[in-house]
């Protein structure tokens, strides 16, 4: 797979949107805020602006959380049984900060994946 017959990596392009950079380079930043994506990227002008991430990274991120937090509920009241306010605090707390840990990350992987495949536009020729 190489991209002079047109085909991109795509293992390296969600990897690369995962690290929130840009997935052609892998050297420019691909969000110019919290979750907002550039145009372009400023090191190899690979437009960005194509994407059509939508409502996925928050699916993505929810279905993670939800599948990694509800079991671990479960184990640690199970094996300490914690008092109900102390166990809501921790989980709560670490639900959140999961869930932005992941929700940027989820999103440039995603466009990442949208630009390996060149879907909504990325395919076009500069």
């Amino acid at each position: 797979m190489t991209e002079e017959s047109g085909e991109r990596p795509i293992k390296r392009s969600l990897w690369r949107g995962f690290r929130r950079k840009c997935p052609n380079c892998g050297s420019g930043p691909m969000l110019k805020g919290y979750l907002k994506v550039r145009d372009h990227c400023p090191v190899c002008r690979e437009e960005l602006h194509h994407h059509r991430a939508d409502d996925g990274p928050a699916y993505l991120t929810i279905l993670i959380v939800g599948h990694l937090m509800a079991p671990a509920l479960g184990a640690v009241f199970h094996a300490y049984q914690p008092e109900p306010l102390v166990l809501f605090t921790g989980f709560s707390i670490g639900t959140v900060a999961l869930s932005l840990y992941l929700l940027p990350r989820l999103k440039g992987a995603l466009v990442g994946f949208q630009w390996a495949r060149h879907m909504h536009g990325f395919g076009a020729s500069r």
